[in-house]
């Protein structure tokens, strides 16, 4: 796992680096904005970040308003100031959590591997024997990995995303367009998903008559 730590504080760093090699995660640290945006040009695969509120050269709220927030990274807001409002803004914009200084680093790491464990959850769906990972958009059937060509995985995700509602026929059509510049009619789109039902092997696709089709997960 690789985390991003945004904080100006040597110490903080020093502490933290040591206590997350310890537990196998590998602690990127930035100790301004500047820093962090330079990062984010060359390297954005980060699983999680730490921001500091009070940068040197600007504010961690705006910080991460207008550039993590747009890359979806699990974000912890972590600052000196116990301020109730501060917690509340931090979260209504998006964060994951928010701890103050001074805090416990087991308590920090406990929070982060709860956020790493909630967020693969999101990520991978399973229905059965079926398991799709749409971070990855990687699709598996008991455990081993189906070969659909690309457009048959973007049908899949799009149903998944959609689970438990109608996709209709026309969003597919459009979709496809979309997708490949081409136009494709209604019997098509029933090739192309009777061809996902094979390689699937299970019935997970439910066809709703004169509508589309449906996955359902249960709740």
């Amino acid at each position: 796992m690789k985390i991003l730590l945004i904080e100006d504080n040597i110490n903080i760093v020093k502490g933290l680096k040591y206590s997350f090699d310890k537990n196998n995660y590998e602690l990127i640290s930035k100790t301004s904005i500047k820093d962090a945006k330079d990062f984010f040009d060359t390297e954005i695969h980060i699983d999680l970040i730490i921001l500091d509120i009070t940068l040197p050269d600007g504010n961690g709220f705006d910080f991460f308003e207008n550039e993590i927030k747009p890359l979806n990274i699990p974000t912890i807001f972590l600052t000196a100031k116990d301020d109730e409002n501060d917690i509340v803004k931090g979260l209504n914009i998006g964060a994951e959590d928010y701890i103050t200084k001074p805090f416990s680093t087991k308590e920090l790491l406990a929070r982060i591997n709860k956020i790493l464990l909630r967020s693969q959850k999101k990520s991978i769906i399973v229905i059965k024997d079926i398991s799709f990972d749409m971070d990855k958009m990687v699709v598996t059937k008991s455990g081993k990995d189906l070969e659909l060509t690309s457009l048959e995985l973007k049908l899949l995700h799009l149903l998944f995303l959609n689970k438990n509602k109608v996709v209709t026929r026309n969003t597919i059509l459009d979709k496809v367009w979309e997708w490949t510049g081409n136009f494709v009619d209604d019997h098509t789109i029933t090739v192309y998903l009777k061809r996902i039902r094979e390689k699937l092997g299970t019935d997970i696709i439910v066809t709703v008559k004169g509508m589309g089709y449906r996955i359902d997960v249960d709740k």
